[in-house]
């Protein structure tokens, strides 16, 4: 069976070519413009010996650079490999490397790390930025191809690095079949906007599953468009949802934060937004409270990972929500909870949460034994810790590796850090496990404040120790100015362990 995913976009051209597809600021992109710029980047990479099946890596943020070269690359027929822009140049030459990549798109502003990082393997870059010789721009008007090559189903579109926690990052590749129905199929039945009425804010990094699928795929899939914002901060984001209209946003956690603790001197027009959605990390239901009482929308949180396309559960509009869960299996995909003898345990039993379905990656590329490890018979095993209750509604405790083992009881931070999220003062959390001589593990908070705001360590361990177990508070609270965060806005527990 023959498909590529930029057919989504072809579709885009041949039905309403004359209709805005993205926005930066005041440049925009009709249906047919970008198809054309993507048509043409895919001649100009086959003039240069690019076969279909190859892979061409991306360095470029949240700008229409991204997009055309996206389109370009499936067009041709070869696989995009999106690298954090984030990345130094050691890191880039190790994507590259172990991808195989056979070329690399950079944009100016991370031109010193990716230039650096293909010198190292010889290969050839493309800056995706400004104009003339050597630029995305010349490639894109090259003489365009005429249709999309046919592809087939489950050949390789994409390969998403995950973010490494243990050992090198490994590249899930993710066929045209996983990722087609993932944007054209689940999110469309979660979204349920026309496509007059779609206009979405892209601020999720479009290197990232999420922001890729949920946003630009989705948006081109259902004939919307999308508005740019390459760095979020709290101002430009109110800004664009007043000036374009928006009707979708979707943000991990952290910018949820942001936005809900912005103080302005004047207030943003934000009664366009019809539909807000959550991943990437637990939402405190304290936060989804608070933001929903402040703004006119209700925020769906959901659930997947790079490896899955992403999207695996969702809380969907006419089924009832529940605050704080990541929802009901979505169309077309199996979830269940195995016990470490992966057999699958009943309702409200704490177990590994499993999918599969159409959304499951091919495997980890050249990794056999990590793929067997992680799927096993059909199942994807996701690392997370969950449970299902009597609804069929799917809730996550806490990531595996996050657990703290505390004098031989079980601790989950996310239990920990919703009664955190409860505090006045606090607008972050996290809480991981140090090292204890007699306890093997102890349970330690780090905390962000709010602005102007004032308590000390040990009114926050008085707080946690009237709400949780004895062996749940923590036994100690470091207050820093913000905590670290990856390029989504995930916080890095790694980094504060």
């Amino acid at each position: 069976m023959s498909l590529n995913l930029g057919t989504i976009l072809q579709a885009g051209h041949d039905n309403h070519p004359d209709d805005v597809v993205l926005r930066l600021n005041d440049f925009s992109l009709t249906y047919a413009e970008l198809h054309r710029a993507a048509a043409g980047v895919a001649g100009a990479l086959r003039e240069r010996g690019i076969q279909a099946g190859e892979k061409v890596a991306l360095l470029v943020p949240n700008v229409p650079e991204f997009t055309i070269a996206y389109f370009g690359i499936l067009y041709a027929g070869a696989a995009v490999v999106p690298i954090n822009v984030l990345a130094a140049a050691p890191e880039v030459t190790y994507f590259l490397k172990d991808s195989e990549s056979r070329l690399l798109f950079v944009h100016p502003l991370f031109a010193e790390p990716g230039c650096k990082g293909a010198e190292a393997i010889d290969l050839p870059v493309v800056v995706a930025g400004g104009e003339g010789a050597g630029t995305l721009a010349e490639m894109a008007a090259h003489r365009p191809i005429d249709f999309p090559h046919p592809t087939g189903a489950d050949d390789t579109a994409v390969i998403l690095y995950t973010s490494g926690t243990t050992g090198q990052p490994k590249g899930a590749e993710l066929s045209h079949s996983n990722l087609f129905l993932n944007c054209a199929f689940v999110v469309p039945k979660l979204v349920d906007l026309p496509a007059t009425e779609l206009r979405s804010l892209a601020t999720l990094p479009l290197f990232h599953s999420f922001g890729q699928t949920c946003i630009q795929n989705a948006t081109i899939a259902a004939g919307g468009s999308f508005s740019l914002l390459p760095r979020f901060e709290p101002e430009a984001a109110f800004e664009i949802m007043e000036r374009d209209r928006i009707t979708l946003f979707a943000g991990v956690p952290t910018m949820y934060f942001a936005l809900l603790h912005f103080q302005s001197e004047r207030e943003y027009d934000v009664s366009s937004l019809q539909m807000c959605m959550t991943g990437g990390a637990p939402m405190p239901v304290e936060v989804m409270t608070s933001f929903e009482e402040k703004f006119p929308v209700k925020i769906l949180e959901g659930f997947g990972l790079s490896e899955t396309s992403p999207v695996a559960s969702f809380n969907t509009i006419g089924r009832s929500r529940k605050a704080g869960s990541i929802g009901y299996p979505v169309w077309g995909v199996e979830m269940a909870i195995l016990g470490d003898d992966d057999k699958p345990l009943p309702d409200d039993e704490r177990g590994e949460i499993c999918i599969r379905g159409h959304n499951i990656m091919k495997g980890y590329l050249n990794r056999p034994d990590a793929t067997k490890e992680t799927i096993r018979d059909g199942w994807f095993h996701s690392g997370d810790i969950g449970y299902r209750d009597v609804d069929g509604c799917y809730w996550i405790v806490d990531r595996k590796k996050d657990m703290i083992l505390r004098g031989g009881f079980n601790v989950y931070p996310r239990e920990v850090e919703e009664v955190l999220y409860q505090h006045d003062a606090i607008v972050e959390a996290a809480v991981i496990g140090v090292e204890h001589a007699s306890h093997g593990e102890e349970v330690k908070a780090v905390v962000a404040l709010a602005p102007g705001a004032n308590t000390t360590e040990e009114e926050i361990i008085a707080f946690c120790k009237q709400r949780l177990s004895a062996y749940k508070y923590p036994r100690s609270v470091q207050i820093i100015a913000e905590l670290p965060k990856g390029p989504t806005g995930k916080i890095l527990k790694r980094k504060l362990r």
